[in-house]
């Protein structure tokens, strides 16, 4: 073998095992696909009512797919799995049963000082994992629709929400987020990281559906002496869920 099979792209649609299966099931064009705590989905469904749509298994448990009616206008909400290939599984799954514009939130590491529950909104992610290589050819990074940025932007303004852009490091490797790596991609702008954004970027492109990214700050690698775990962005997951779902109707 004399290549890397990373990089022998196959652009064909068609895969021995594909995410429709005709299960019956229909999801809203607009979906949310939350990375956040299971605590704080029972606490919005407790909250809000909503109908239960789908159930996917997964080998870790299953994950319940579910709509909500926000603002007038019917959005669907998943949980997420930590980590690109399983995240992927997921939104290829909401994809094949009808999304067309997904926004992604979550948590998000720090290489620089930023304060923790800060929401950013991601412009570029940098391809350090390998599914998104399944998607498109080889890069070194994805850039994110221009479009969907502005239109975040413009809904968390309206909705005075602060946020900043910013440029992700997407990894596979929890353990190997090194200082020498840290050091190297904060130099070419990747200020934050995170283990899912570069992959659901090429799916999206790949698939023709639209996709952003919220992320709110969480740890702290700013120091590589002394990583602080600080609280995980805890104090963003509520809010996050709300002000993505204001993004997607605002769409």
């Amino acid at each position: 073998m004399n290549f890397l099979p990373i990089t022998n792209y196959d652009s064909s649609s068609k895969a021995v095992i594909n995410p429709f299966r005709n299960e019956g099931y229909h999801f809203p064009d607009k979906m949310l696909l939350a990375f956040v705590t299971p605590e704080v989905i029972r606490e919005f469904k407790q909250q809000y009512n909503v109908e239960e749509l789908a159930t996917f298994p997964m080998f870790s448990g299953a994950i319940q797919v579910f709509q909500v009616n926000w603002h007038g206008e019917t959005v669907g909400v998943c949980p997420a799995v930590l980590g690109a290939p399983a995240a992927a599984q997921i939104m290829e799954f909401l994809i094949a049963y009808g999304a067309k514009q997904i926004i992604a939130v979550g948590s998000c590491g720090v290489l620089r000082e930023i304060p923790e529950n800060t929401f950013l909104i991601v412009t570029e992610a940098l391809c350090d994992e390998g599914t998104s290589y399944h998607y498109l050819p080889a890069a070194p990074s994805i850039q994110l629709d221009p479009e969907i940025v502005e239109a975040i932007q413009a809904s968390l303004g309206k909705n005075s929400v602060a946020a900043e852009t910013v440029k992700t490091w997407t990894t596979d490797a929890f353990f190997r987020e090194t200082p020498l790596l840290t050091a190297q991609y904060l130099a070419q702008g990747f200020e934050v990281v995170e283990m899912e954004c570069s992959a659901l970027a090429a799916i999206a492109r790949f698939r023709g559906v639209e996709f952003g990214q919220i992320l709110f700050t969480a740890d702290s690698l700013a120091n590589p002496e002394a990583w602080a775990a600080r609280n995980k962005g805890r104090g963003a997951h509520t809010m996050g869920l709300t002000i993505a779902l204001n993004c997607l109707i605002d769409l």
